[in-house]
């Protein structure tokens, strides 16, 4: 039976429009769905706050079955770009897996949206850098630069990650230094390079910088960056419309490849052959490979062991997590950009010592901190930093407790726990019961009584006094501003 609707009186191509209109409605079910499934499957692999932010917040739009193109919608210009230079590959892999028709996704604002003004970051996302223009191997084409003698070479890389925007510190020294060697005219020691670092730790910027001085150094060389997944999706590409060997012939052609995310081709049995041969064939040629991933080549459950003895073979160069030193100096460096705007030292500080997961939420913080201050009129201050990083802060924050300060203070200054309580006036027992009670101000969110309590019981003003000498003597007296800072990152670590 036909279901009648309000325009049941009309002629038959009315009852085409009512039965065109249930389809569409049924089509939008069946997007949901499979949204709500590519959904689940990209909050377990991104973690909770990186989805909350930027994927949720994803409309699905139209699709158009002509073309095979689906429409993603974002609420913002920023947000919309963020995502499209972030996700696009892995949203696109994801709705080709869940719908073959799918060929194409297209990241936007959606048209009825009003569009709000960007403000000028010079490119950057909310990360603190730009994300690549990932090259095509068969499906499309990637960036070219045309040198004076009209040799095109295949780029694909950001202008703006390079060495000498890349802050050093000893937690990045090694892989610094071996992403520049495998920049330099003469050939390398090693080859391939594998890059190993949690995300966020700036193993993509290297990649990128390896490319732009590799170039510099060969002005005709033919480089590739791209991400593994692109690898894929352009490697299925070619498998469809048989172009394998076009595909195979271009690959092989690039004198320096750089391969991101490598840890995506799990499992992908018929792409990574096709990955060992090309690594093959551009060693047995004496050209560069450079990898990264967030795992050691040893780690990546999935591959075949003829791949990981490639990945491995080189040099595997480890960048640790960022320590509060590093951190100061990678702030420092962004603030350029903001010129003349004010940003205090202690606003720096508390940035540095707070969000220490990775630098590109470091950045990021900044980056959000002063955009609120700009769109508002307010001044930075500490005071709006803690407002307004609310959930960038408490998912940085491991749980430090007074016990563990007192702990790791007594054992600093070598004097009894038991002095942490104690009536005892001698000064080789007041600064450092002083110093715990100034850091479990700055590192729990224990109030002054709370404080006062764990330290036998003092009152709220001792703790108030503690904390206000500390602070002075930390501007004064280097040595104490020294311990401090040994004790903040022993407790930090």
């Amino acid at each position: 039976m036909i279901r009648m609707g309000p325009h049941a009186g009309r002629s038959g191509p009315a009852k085409n429009d009512g039965i065109e209109g249930d389809m569409e409605e049924q089509e939008a079910v069946d997007l949901a769905a499979d949204w709500a499934d590519i959904s689940q499957g990209l909050r377990k692999d991104l973690g909770h706050q990186l989805f909350s932010q930027w994927i949720r917040p994803i409309q699905v739009g139209s699709f158009c079955k002509d073309t095979g193109t689906l429409h993603l919608f974002l609420p913002t210009e920023f947000s919309a770009n963020w995502v499209q230079d972030r996700f696009h590959d892995r949203l696109s892999l994801a709705w080709k897996i869940a719908r073959s028709e799918v060929r194409n996704v297209k990241i936007g604002v959606h048209p009825g949206r009003r569009k709000l003004a960007d403000l000028d970051f010079r490119g950057e996302d909310g990360f603190g850098h730009r994300a690549a223009n990932d090259g095509a191997l068969a499906g499309g084409r990637a960036m070219e630069s045309i040198g004076d003698d009209g040799f095109t070479s295949s780029v694909g890389l950001d202008p703006s990650l390079t060495f000498a925007a890349f802050v050093t510190g000893t937690t990045n020294v090694l892989a610094k230094n071996a992403a520049e060697r495998m920049a330099q005219a003469e050939k390398p020691q090693f080859s391939p390079l594998y890059l190993k670092a949690a995300t966020g730790q700036g193993k993509t910027h290297l990649l990128h910088a390896i490319g732009h001085a590799y170039l510099q150094a060969h002005p005709r060389a033919r480089i590739f960056y791209c991400s593994a997944e692109r690898f894929m999706v352009e490697f299925v590409s070619a498998l469809k419309s048989n172009e394998m060997i076009e595909f195979k012939a271009r690959l092989r052609g690039f004198d320096l490849l750089l391969v991101d995310d490598i840890q995506f081709i799990i499992g992908k049995a018929s792409a990574q052959e096709e990955l060992l041969y090309t690594i093959d064939a551009l060693l047995a040629e004496g050209k560069r490979l450079v990898f990264a991933a967030d795992r050691a080549p040893q780690a990546l459950d999935g591959v075949e062991p003829r791949l990981l003895s490639r990945l491995s073979m080189g040099l595997v160069a480890d960048i640790q997590s960022a320590d509060i030193e590093l951190r100061r100096q990678i702030l420092q460096s962004k603030l350029v950009r903001f010129a003349p705007l004010d940003v205090p030292s202690d606003v720096i500080e508390f940035l540095a010592r707070t969000i220490n997961r990775n630098v590109r939420e470091l950045v990021g913080g900044l980056n959000k901190l002063i955009a609120y201050a700009q769109l508002t009129g307010q001044d930075v201050s500490l005071q709006l930093a803690e407002e307004q990083l609310t959930d960038i802060l408490s998912a940085n924050r491991r749980r430090i407790t007074i016990d563990e300060i007192q702990r790791t203070v007594c054992q600093f200054y070598r004097i009894d726990r038991a002095e942490m309580s104690s009536k005892r006036r001698a000064r080789a027992v007041v600064r450092p019961r002083q110093v715990a009670m100034y850091l479990a101000k700055v590192l729990t969110p224990r109030s002054y009584p709370e404080i006062g309590r764990k330290f036998g019981g003092r009152d709220h003003s001792t703790v108030i006094h503690a904390v206000r000498l500390i602070e002075d003597l930390r501007q004064r007296d280097s040595d104490m501003d020294g311990d401090v800072r040994s004790l903040l990152r022993q407790l930090e670590s």
